[in-house]
């Protein structure tokens, strides 16, 4: 269970200070945190509860959002980000999840301010990815005085219009190339890519170029939950194959840590001991062996 991670989100209904406390107890090693644990403990609490554990932090989730098209979002999108960068390096951890951000037009679903259909460019998604590049390119510097790497995370195609415009592997690492390894990565997403006909060949281009920042696994449910982001499973309970997909990154040579992030309903309303102890399993079950 050395390289088990399992993210915040993965147990939503509890605290930060009950989630190390729980996975400490667990035998885990690792922590992935989302920022709105993080938020709610306090920053330097946050940061002093992690380590007095004695657990390190595989991840901070998230950053991004980075395709405002007018200049106050965009000049939002970089406060955020370096918000997001000084938290990541103050938790002890060098990656940063980004998810990049959908259209103009959709960012009302996310809580943003929606965009009129009039709007120039508001649904030009070549735009969009054009910016996600500016705004990168404006962060690494950043990322670099801070030590932390920016971890490009392509999403399911599903959620193209309203979270991210990057959808593989591939378009993530293109969007990472310009930058160096250590400043800019990206994270491989069972749930996100394991669809992709390309992505024994990006996983490997990953491997070669050394950006595999973080392996996150959870399975692909159906149906589609009536909110498709809630439609995560534990690994095992959907379509993903792990054994193939694990043995990709293993080859390789990623021994990072493997980090358990599942949005589920069900599952952030069971106990979360139990649901640390399914997740335990599974992992042993169903990815430790390959990797």
């Amino acid at each position: 269970m050395n390289r088990l991670s399992i993210n915040t989100a993965t147990t939503k209904n509890i605290t930060l200070a009950e989630a190390v406390r729980l996975y400490t107890d667990a035998g885990l090693s690792s922590i992935g945190l989302w920022r709105d644990r993080v938020a709610e403990a306090g920053l330097d609490k946050a940061a002093r509860l992690v380590s007095e554990a004695g657990l390190s932090v595989s991840s901070l989730c998230r950053g991004g959002f980075l395709t405002a098209a007018d200049e106050a979002g965009q000049q939002a999108a970089l406060a955020d980000n370096t918000q997001a960068i000084i938290e990541a390096a103050t938790l002890g951890t060098r990656e940063l999840i980004l998810v990049v951000g959908g259209l103009p037009a959709a960012s009302h679903v996310t809580g943003g301010s929606a965009v009129g259909p009039s709007a120039p460019g508001d649904k030009d998604v070549v735009a969009a990815r054009s910016r996600v590049a500016d705004r990168i390119a404006e962060l690494v510097p950043v990322a670099q005085e801070y030590n932390v790497r920016l971890v490009l995370e392509p999403l399911h195609p599903m959620y193209a219009a309203d979270r991210a415009v990057l959808s593989t592997l591939n378009q993530a690492l293109d969007m990472a190339s310009p930058f160096p390894a250590e400043t800019v990565g990206v994270v491989v997403d069972t749930f996100h890519v394991w669809w992709d006909p390309s992505l024994e060949a990006s996983i490997q281009r990953a491997g070669s170029e050394r950006r595999i920042a973080s392996y996150q696994v959870c399975d692909f449910n159906l149906p589609i939950a009536a909110d498709p982001l809630l439609s995560r499973g534990f690994m095992g309970d959907g379509y993903v194959d792990f054994e193939t997909i694990t043995r990709w990154v293993a080859a390789t040579g990623y021994a990072g840590p493997v980090e358990v992030e599942i949005f589920n309903q069900e599952i952030w309303n069971a106990p979360a001991a139990d649901v640390v102890e399914t997740v335990k399993k599974r992992y042993a079950e169903l990815v430790l062996p390959h990797l």
